[in-house]
């Protein structure tokens, strides 16, 4: 078979590009398509060169490549896919618009649905102060736009998958659509176990308004005497550093090393959002413990007190009291949240566990669609007298499964 894949964005590490990395990982020979590439490291894609779209040469496309996105299904559908047999698409929101054939698979591997276009549209609305006014209906507008071309893109997918189940109601909710449920990896030989821990947390974040890194700043400002490092960049991060309280340490973006370095040496890494994010699975896999908002993916991917081999305290509601009472709580059961057991934790989302799992289901999705690549044979009925060879790949099927 020929292989395409198609990822949004190229421009920093983070989970999704770890996804990525696996998926060239099982298809070493895929062809690769993205609409920006502006990744200095170019080892997690094993040196495999990028098809890029138009938007890589507009101008700011490098750091302000999202305001784009009124163009990104133009340049989606100047991808010339008609050649491949398999197409996987790794974007929860761009990459489901691209174009394909009654006679190709299309799968995608789903992180969330739009959230600001979706369930998250008046917080985002909110944060940045587009609650009224002309900018507002503007705004607004371009969410049901955008909902719209993604429900419309979406039916042109033959099977999904997504990364947790929580993300899985979320895109039965949006999009009334069934599907798989296969955890993102973590490297979790890339990070040290470290059973010595520092007297200081840990909060890792892009800082958008869906990662609540605002409740963290303020629970910590609450309770002066213990200390936060927050670790990640935004346009909002100026807004936090002056909120921010002598205890709270801002160090803006960092490089993977120093990143693992702080995960490996807090006492707790803290996160408020609602969803699955491979920072919970990393810092685990460094022996540290978590303290996360108890919804979404915090609850697949964090065992709690009371189980089994906890990794992890939840506080239940999004208020700076709910924190605070969730970090006594972590120091008065310290020594049950052992670095061995939070390590034993991530191991299970290795990426060979998900290499095995994606694969799986890749073999279940080809054996139910009938999909097969090219033969002279088939080819040569396929031709219609122009001369011209197609590569068909998705026979009929009957009386098997439809995505």
């Amino acid at each position: 078979m020929r292989v395409a894949i198609v990822h949004d964005w190229l421009v920093a590490p983070d989970g999704a590009q770890t996804v990525l990395e696996q998926l060239i990982h099982c298809y070493p020979d895929a062809d690769l398509f993205s609409l920006v590439d502006f990744l200095e490291d170019r080892r997690p894609l094993g040196g495999k060169p990028v098809k890029t779209s138009f938007l890589q040469r507009l101008p700011f496309a490098r750091r302000r490549y999202r305001a784009y996105w009124p163009w990104v299904s133009l340049a989606l559908g100047q991808f010339d896919l008609s050649a491949y047999d398999l197409i996987i698409t790794t974007s929860d929101a761009l990459a489901p618009g691209v174009i394909c054939g009654p006679n190709q698979l299309h799968v995608n591997y789903a992180h969330s649905p739009a959230r600001h276009a979706w369930d998250r549209q008046h917080e985002y609305l909110r944060e940045a102060g587009l609650t009224h006014g002309p900018r507002s209906w503007i705004a607004r507008v371009a969410f049901h736009c955008l909902r719209g071309w993604h429900a419309d893109s979406a039916q042109g997918v033959d099977r999904l998958i997504v990364n947790s189940r929580f993300a899985a109601r979320r895109l039965m909710k949006t999009q009334r659509r069934a599907a798989a449920v296969i955890a993102p990896p973590v490297d979790v030989k890339a990070f040290r176990l470290c059973t010595r821990k520092e007297d200081f947390f840990v909060a890792v974040s892009r800082a958008v308004p869906h990662q609540r890194i605002d409740l963290i700043v303020d629970a910590f400002n609450s309770t002066p005497h213990r200390r936060l490092v927050v670790i990640g960049d935004a346009a909002r991060m100026a807004a936090l550093r002056a909120k921010a309280g002598p205890n709270v340490t801002m160090l803006g973006e960092q490089s993977r090393d120093v990143l693992k370095d702080y995960l490996q040496r807090a006492r707790a890494l803290v996160f408020a959002a609602e969803d699955f994010d491979p920072v919970l699975l990393e810092a685990q896999a460094c022996g540290t413990p978590v303290i996360t908002f108890g919804r979404g993916g915090a609850l697949e991917t964090v065992v709690p007190l009371g189980d089994a081999g906890p990794s992890g305290v939840y506080f239940g509601q999004p208020t700076v009291g709910s924190l605070v009472g969730a970090i006594e709580r972590f120091e008065q059961n310290r020594e049950w949240l052992t670095p061995a057991a939070c390590r034993a934790n991530a191991e299970r989302f290795s990426a060979a566990v998900f290499r095995r799992a994606f694969m799986l289901e890749m073999t279940r999705t080809i054996a139910a669609t009938g999909l097969r690549p090219a033969t002279p044979e088939s080819a040569e009925s396929d031709t219609r007298g122009n001369g011209r060879v197609h590569r068909p790949v998705a026979q009929a099927h009957k009386g098997g499964p439809e995505f």
